[in-house]
């Protein structure tokens, strides 16, 4: 018999539901991996009558810096939980003036700009070589879409992001050659992440907010990380609308008992 049954959906980044009281049955669970220990403890419980997973990338107290995320063991984990999604927000800067701060991306290209991070599972005992052409999952991206414009949300349907080694942020003239790359938007997380989630094979989705206009801009002033945490302030509420919306109509899945 068929069973139209909601799949377990794993939250990267947080924005707030990893709030306690909105989240039902929620429990906070440790979890070792062959890659170590993930970013904080896991948070799971019940929203909406369906199962989520909710990992902070750079831990609760936002102390751990992008090079040193355990992106491996965040993956493994929420895997090893049974998570059949992962939806990943990010703070990400703007490279084109239509990318305005304050509006939500939803990412379907990537460039890796990374220089010092375990990029794969399989560093031993053999090698895989993962399709990448379309990183990001259109049927997530989709129903994310519908949704935004069902809540009336500043948002662009795509756009190619630069992930960045970190913690620094860009000179001048790299921003303007990242321009020149043809990307969109900069970052310092979605790489190996959403690589390590097609490796794995896990369909994966960012939802970027856009604080900054990066360094590029003569006319405004450079990033800087107060900066960015007043914008994402300003519209975490809105990402956070965002998912409990997603996940209160998931995608679905044929299970057969």
């Amino acid at each position: 018999m068929a069973q139209n049954k909601p799949k377990k959906i794993g939250i990267i980044g947080g924005s707030g539901l990893d709030d306690p009281k909105l989240l039902q049955d929620f429990k906070h669970l440790s979890i070792e991996t062959p890659y170590g220990s993930p970013s904080d403890k896991l948070v799971t419980g019940q929203l909406a009558g369906h199962d989520v997973v909710i990992l902070a990338r750079h831990g609760l107290n936002h102390h751990i810096p992008p090079t040193q995320v355990p992106f491996r063991a965040n993956i493994w984990a929420l895997n090893k939980l049974g998570c059949q999604i992962i939806l990943a927000t990010t703070a990400c800067g703007s490279l084109k003036t239509k990318f305005k701060p304050g509006q939500i991306v939803f990412l379907d290209q990537c460039i890796d700009f990374t220089k010092q991070r375990p990029l794969t599972f399989f560093n031993q005992d053999k090698v895989v070589h993962t399709p990448m052409a379309e990183p990001f999952d259109m049927t997530l991206r989709k129903q994310l879409i519908k949704l935004a414009k069902k809540l009336k949300l500043s948002f662009h349907p795509s756009g190619t992001i630069i992930t960045i080694e970190g913690p620094r942020f860009s000179t001048r003239a790299e921003s303007l050659m990242f321009k020149k790359w043809g990307a969109d938007l900069i970052n310092m997380s979605t790489i190996p992440e959403v690589t390590l989630a097609n490796e794995i094979g896990i369909p994966y989705q960012s939802i970027a907010m856009v604080t900054d206009y990066d360094c590029w801009k003569n006319d405004q002033q450079p990033v800087t990380f107060k900066m960015i945490m007043k914008t994402m302030g300003q519209n975490a509420q809105k990402v956070k609308k965002l998912l409990i919306e997603f996940i209160s109509n998931p995608i679905h899945t044929e299970v057969h008992q």
